[in-house]
């Protein structure tokens, strides 16, 4: 069966070689072994060598590695990436971020990454399932045409824990976290409550539209969601009555990604596990009270949009308000990312959704006196 080197090579490196430096043993001739191996004589006379040289061992693969590497990170510096590493768990940009503005140590995010690999670490050593890329995020132009909407249900023993879980449930703190993030930026605004209620999606958008009216932005605003009861469910009748009495006159939008297609909210929903990394999971246990949770949820809003440095898409390590700064030809409020956390039930009730009360009528007043 005549074989050439390369297919022989594929089934199995060290015999194909053997093989080559056997033909030569028997002819002689470096042309010769080539030709019956359809191979190059430099090939040939490599291996050849190489067996002269060492042997049998010689044909094996050696390694790639070089026998000096000057600008190898120092071991005393790969130790500092090591440590920072377990007692983070962060990704190589934000521990090159941490590194910089801590200890005034200057690697890049790959040099890090090169490090990590030579210590082991290969991976998160829980791996997230894959989201699908959220299209309309990747292609929003005007920041805040597009928020992306969820909420997360806080109650979660698998990540809080049996003591934290039962501590939540010991103090009666709501269960629920409302979250409303800008697509392009990652602004959120955040809200608290103890049902999943129609009544409280309203109130959520109702707050957040009049805060972003308040501050500035205009134009049209979608307000992107899961099938959830709480905007409507899949009843068609009840998403086009919630859409023409509430969110239109606000200027919002209500639209739906495809179910079982979270990742068109793929950022909303990576930001709640930030908040159980960051907020629950360190704080909760302080947490006493619902003035407490508000408190503590309004000060990591702060850190989360004013200080907290972003390594996703466009972001560049800043925060999100940082990154609304580089629009400068919008007319947008200092204030804007500062809207405090609330309990939706607080003012949910005087919206009284099922009487048919008028729950823009506060909008629609601050608009009048303003044109007046």
């Amino acid at each position: 069966m005549d074989v050439s080197y390369g297919e022989a090579y594929r089934m199995n490196r060290a015999e194909a070689r053997r093989r080559l430096v056997q033909s030569f043993t028997q002819t002689r001739s470096l042309a010769a072994a080539a030709r019956k191996w359809h191979t190059s004589r430099a090939v040939v006379r490599k291996w050849v060598r190489r067996y002269r040289q060492h042997g049998l061992r010689g044909l094996e693969d050696a390694s790639r590695r070089p026998r000096h590497s000057p600008n190898q990170t120092r071991p005393e510096l790969e130790q500092v990436v090591a440590q920072a590493r377990k007692d983070t768990g962060y990704g190589r940009k934000r521990l090159a971020w941490l590194l910089r503005t801590t200890r005034d140590i200057q690697l890049s995010p790959d040099t890090i990454r090169h490090v990590l690999k030579r210590l082991g670490y290969t991976g998160r050593t829980t791996p997230r399932q894959a989201l699908y890329p959220a299209h309309w995020a990747w292609e929003t132009k005007r920041p805040f045409s597009l928020m992306q909407v969820d909420t997360k249900d806080i109650l979660d023993r698998g990540t809080l824990g049996s003591r934290r879980w039962t501590h939540l449930i010991r103090q009666g703190l709501p269960r629920y976290q409302w979250t409303g993030l800008e697509a392009r930026t990652r602004l959120r605004f955040l809200a608290y409550s103890r049902e999943l209620s129609v009544t409280n999606g309203i109130a959520f958008m109702v707050l957040v539209m009049l805060h972003l009216r308040a501050n500035g932005v205009r134009g049209r605003v979608v307000w992107q969601t899961d099938w959830g009861s709480e905007f409507g469910g899949s009843d068609p009748g009840r998403i086009s009555e919630l859409q023409q009495k509430y969110y239109l006159p606000l200027g919002a939008t209500l639209a739906r990604y495809p179910k079982g297609r979270k990742g068109y909210n793929g950022r909303v929903e990576r930001s709640h596990r930030t908040d159980d990394e960051e907020l629950y999971i360190p704080c909760l246990l302080d947490i006493k009270d619902d003035a407490g949770l508000l408190r503590k949820a309004a000060a990591w809003l702060y850190y989360y949009n004013l200080k907290r440095p972003h390594q996703g898409i466009g972001m560049r390590g800043l925060s999100p308000a940082q990154r609304l700064q580089w629009r400068r030809k919008h007319k947008w409020s200092r204030n804007l990312p500062l809207l405090p956390p609330v309990l939706l039930e607080t003012i949910s009730t005087d919206l009284a959704v099922k009487t048919g009360n008028d729950v823009l009528t506060l909008y629609t007043c601050a608009l009048s006196a303003s044109s007046t």
